[in-house]
């Protein structure tokens, strides 16, 4: 999986790209400057604990994720119903049986 190799930053710009937000946006939404984002994905800072936790839960990843302790990216299914869960839950199944048999 790519993603275990990423470091904080690479994933930090990763899911910021991935959720279409620039810098400035996702430093309004964790009411800090760009210039911290832009450090943060250059490699030269690292967040704060209570700035993981807040991106944590703006990417719906695990703080555990962002910081290679766990190389699990978490899909979040809040906000639906148990049947769409079920759907989503049967197409990764899925997927997962396919790659097992190659």
């Amino acid at each position: 999986m790519l993603t275990e190799l990423l470091s904080l930053s690479e994933k930090l710009k990763r899911l910021r790209e991935k959720f279409g937000f620039t810098q400035a946006e996702l430093a309004d939404k964790l009411k800090l400057t760009r210039s911290a984002v832009n450090a943060w994905e250059m490699g030269n800072a690292v967040p704060s604990t209570e700035v993981i936790i807040k991106l944590a839960r703006i990417f719906s990843v695990s703080a555990d994720y962002l910081l290679g302790i766990d190389d699990v990216e978490m899909i979040s299914v809040k906000g639906l119903s148990s049947k769409e869960v079920a759907t989503v839950s049967n197409v990764i199944d899925c997927f997962l049986e396919n790659k097992n048999t190659k």
